[in-house]
């Protein structure tokens, strides 16, 4: 039985210490995992934002919105990967089409 692919969206926050290059390369690294893993979609990038309270003391974070669409597995391994690099401070992963 063929899996059944659904819609999703991605909020990453990025740490603000991050210097330019390594900020890159992070969204280069996730915007290459969802590649291999799904159909991604659009890729919106928020930017810098102060944030609602201090995550691991910062007081600021890099937003990016990833758009895709992938088998129901998918996204639980992306915010699995997500919360063991470092780097990045916060993920949430949502279906849109439920």
């Amino acid at each position: 039985m063929p899996t059944v692919k659904g819609s999703y969206e991605a909020v990453f926050i990025y740490s603000s210490t991050l210097g330019e290059e390594e900020l890159n390369a992070l969204k280069e690294k996730f915007q290459t995992l969802i590649e291999q893993n799904a159909e991604i979609g659009e890729v919106d990038e928020w930017g810098k934002r102060r944030l609602a309270y201090l995550i691991n003391d910062e007081a600021e974070g890099y937003y990016v919105l990833y758009n895709f669409v992938s088998a129901p597995a998918f996204p639980t391994e992306l915010e699995r990967v997500a919360k063991i690099t470092d780097g990045v401070l916060r993920t949430l992963v949502v279906r849109k089409d439920a």
